[in-house]
């Protein structure tokens, strides 16, 4: 697989290590999507007595983002071990049908992707050649079951997208905002295997969701997202700044540097020409 379509999954599917998210047990009256963000070692400090009564957080961190479409123009930088360039990216998310997402690499076209609740197509201009995939797939090939068109959206725009719930988490405040630790070890359940994770959410004093600690417990498999920077542009909440870190067997790094949003509807052609070639990703 090409290099591109890689960065098109890693940003289509930006929380891509090896886990699972425990979401379908955390249902109940206070449950979130929520997004996961980690920094190492920036957990607060002086973590005061628990807060028993969580509603008043979650009716921050819950409500969708409120828009009809967003255009971001951001610079991607990739470290996966192999050369990737800096990238122009244009991203297009428009609300609860499609994301859009088109790569440049000095001035040339060199990937495109659609997501929509459908699922996830992406092609490689370079080696002409493409992907089709549905979200089952994508998340079983990644080891994950949360991502799907709606968790997509919260983790571009920096929502909370992963289920959490008022009984396996702990909600404590300080100076520096709010921290969602999970009590209990989350399991993760595949055909394979039964995984366990300690998840840690920090929120920043306004609940500007900061980063995301998904740890496993039995290996070093560790997912970080973060998000900085944070501005109010036409009465929403976005960041300009995204990083991911995941770590395993494989470890790699994306920087997302968000330098505009615009609100107007545009075009997203996407069509594969008949030359190329569909590929499996492995």
């Amino acid at each position: 697989m090409k290099n591109w379509i890689i960065v098109l999954l890693l940003l289509f599917a930006v929380t891509s290590c090896k886990t699972r998210n425990a979401a379908k047990k955390s249902r109940n009256a206070l449950k979130t999507d929520s997004t996961f963000v980690l920094e190492n070692d920036q957990n607060p400090k002086d973590v005061n007595e628990p807060i028993r009564n969580k509603l008043p957080f979650f009716e921050h961190v819950i409500p969708p983002v409120q828009f009809e479409q967003i255009k971001i123009n951001s610079k991607v930088n990739v470290e996966s071990g192999s050369f990737i360039p800096t990238l122009d990216a244009t991203i297009y998310i428009e609300k609860d049908k499609k994301v859009w997402m088109n790569l440049q690499a000095f001035i040339i076209t060199v990937a495109r992707g659609i997501a929509t609740p459908e699922g996830i197509k992406g092609q490689d201009k370079t080696s002409k050649t493409y992907i089709d995939s549905d979200f089952d797939y994508l998340n079983n090939l990644l080891n994950v079951n949360f991502i799907d068109y709606k968790s997509l959206e919260k983790i571009l725009l920096g929502r909370t997208f992963v289920k959490i719930n008022d009984s396996q988490f702990t909600l404590t405040q300080n100076s520096q905002g709010f921290k969602m630790a999970s009590n209990t070890n989350q399991k993760i359940e595949t055909e394979e295997r039964t995984r366990e994770y300690k998840i840690v959410l920090n929120y920043d004093t306004n609940y500007d969701l900061l980063n995301v600690n998904l740890k496993d417990v039995l290996s070093p498999d560790e997912l970080d997202v973060s998000y900085s920077n944070w501005e109010e542009i036409n009465g929403i909440r976005l960041p300009r700044n995204v990083k991911i870190i995941i770590k395993g067997s494989k470890s790699s790094q994306i920087l997302l540097e968000n330098t505009k949003f615009d609100f107007s509807r545009m075009d997203t052609p996407y069509s594969v020409p008949s030359s190329y070639k569909k590929i499996e990703i492995k």
